[in-house]
């Protein structure tokens, strides 16, 4: 196996915790219809502290949300109130567009909480870039898993295995978290139009290639491919079919067109998005 690419973390200062960037990353924008990939800490903050992330908003794309560690609070536009813990699946459609907030909830902050987890993006297909904005909240327990050798599996949005997560999708895709003892094996199955593989902690070799932590390898289109642990590993699979056409992505927004990104500049400039009940802040546009 040749692979595509294997893609190195930016490190990006969120105000107080750090994240490392995979996606977008030339020359891989997408993989499926991931376009956006943050893995957040492991990070443990101070008595008293956590993240607190203002309202912001979003079009054309849905974001999920996946903990290993911690919790978050999330707030939306909708009035959504939802508590999210470790292996709960947290999926928000922004459509043509909505506002959240993320933060630590008053009750987590006391014993200096933790934070790791999974933040990514997936680009809605054209006929659902418009679509109305939605919240759905899928506990761990509701998750379909795989067992093997060694190796357990958590399928968190799509299809694999045999498996399909209740979360609802609007395209054909791969999303599976997966822990592995060293020395286990597993294959990456073939089903899926573009593939690719992410190492969260531990290292990995993917039809012998070895892949480092906080490293993402892209897979090439076809065929099984084997990843073995060369230490104990947590790994997830992403992917899916491709995205029909051009993406574009400007801070907090994605869009099949230039205009639809600078006409959610100006609503969010004017303050025209509907706000989040319960907060009184937001994040100003950016500058550039």
């Amino acid at each position: 196996m040749t692979a595509q690419a294997i893609l190195k973390p930016h490190v990006r200062d969120l105000g107080g915790f750090s994240v490392r960037r995979l996606l977008p990353e030339h020359p891989h924008r997408l993989v499926g219809p991931f376009i956006f990939f943050d893995h957040m800490g492991p990070t443990r903050f101070p008595a008293g502290g956590g993240i607190d992330v203002r309202p912001h908003p979003h079009i054309g794309l849905a974001t999920v949300t996946y903990l290993f560690e911690g919790t978050i609070l999330h707030r939306d536009s909708l009035g959504t109130v939802q508590r999210i813990e470790p292996g709960d699946v947290n999926w928000m459609t922004a459509g043509h567009g909505i506002v959240h907030s993320e933060r630590t909830a008053p009750a987590d902050r006391a014993a200096g909480p933790r934070l790791h987890g999974l933040q990514t993006w997936v680009a809605l297909p054209r006929a659902h870039e418009r679509a109305e904005p939605a919240f759905s909240h899928h506990p761990r327990a509701t998750l379909p898993t795989v067992d093997l050798p060694a190796v357990s599996m958590r399928v968190i949005a799509g299809h694999a295995y045999g498996e399909r997560a209740p979360v609802e999708t609007f395209s054909d895709m791969l999303y599976v978290a997966v822990e592995a003892a060293a020395g286990a094996c597993f294959p990456v199955p073939a089903e899926h139009e573009e593939r690719a593989l992410y190492v969260v902690d531990g290292e990995v070799t993917v039809a012998g290639e070895a892949v480092a932590q906080g490293h993402m390898i892209v897979l090439p289109p076809a065929g099984e491919i084997e990843v073995r642990a060369t230490t104990s590993a947590t790994v997830t699979l992403l992917g899916g079919e491709r995205i029909d056409g051009e993406r574009h992505i400007w801070w907090n927004f994605v869009a099949s067109t230039r205009e639809a990104i600078e006409a959610a500049k100006t609503r969010w400039r004017e303050q025209r998005f509907p706000p989040v009940p319960g907060e009184s802040e937001w994040i100003a546009l950016p500058e550039r």
